[in-house]
């Protein structure tokens, strides 16, 4: 149960800290089409660290705005992205099932080549094992050209799984509806 919701929360900040723009908030750039190697470290969990890789092109990052942003508007009270003098901040408030998850995202380097996303989050109503604070790493760089077996929106997980983000859209409704706090 307490990795599943690690999992939750760690799915949310990802989503608040997704390179694509968000309704009201400054637009992040599109990131260089080709694969990126995203190595995902999360502090104060047991969520292990992971590497995955990710095909992506400029319309696959569009996609994810379109089909994240809605998802988002569900579970998130707040969500602002901000340019900064060394690159973006943004802060959220997303919640579901009785949890809520208040986090701040600092990304920099560029989209063509490499950024980093340190994001530190606070989570309430979590049931007793579960951290309430926790600090998630992003270290995406970009490897070159997608391999000829991909297609944009292909993410590689670790152990070699295979998920498409243009599937996640199915997903949406698997989310409980309860306004964050």
């Amino acid at each position: 149960m307490a990795r599943q919701l690690d999992s939750f929360c760690l799915a949310l900040g990802l989503l608040a800290v997704w390179p694509a723009s968000h309704a009201g908030a400054v637009e992040l750039p599109v990131r260089k089409a080709g694969l990126w190697e995203m190595k995902v470290v999360q502090t104060g969990s047991p969520v292990p660290e992971m590497t995955m890789q990710q095909c992506t092109d400029a319309t696959t990052d569009k996609d994810m705005s379109t089909s994240f942003s809605p998802m988002a508007k569900d579970v998130c009270s707040k969500n602002d992205t901000q340019k900064t003098a060394t690159g973006y901040v943004t802060d959220s408030v997303c919640g579901s099932g009785g949890m809520s998850v208040k986090s701040r995202a600092e990304i920099t380097g560029d989209f063509n080549s490499a950024y980093t996303v340190k994001s530190t989050s606070n989570s309430t109503g979590a049931p007793a094992g579960v951290p309430r604070d926790s600090t998630t790493t992003i270290e995406a760089k970009w490897l070159g050209a997608c391999k000829a077996d991909q297609k944009p929106g292909d993410i590689i997980m670790p152990g070699g799984m295979k998920i498409n983000l243009k599937d996640m859209e199915k997903l949406k409704g698997l989310i409980p509806k309860q306004p964050p706090k």
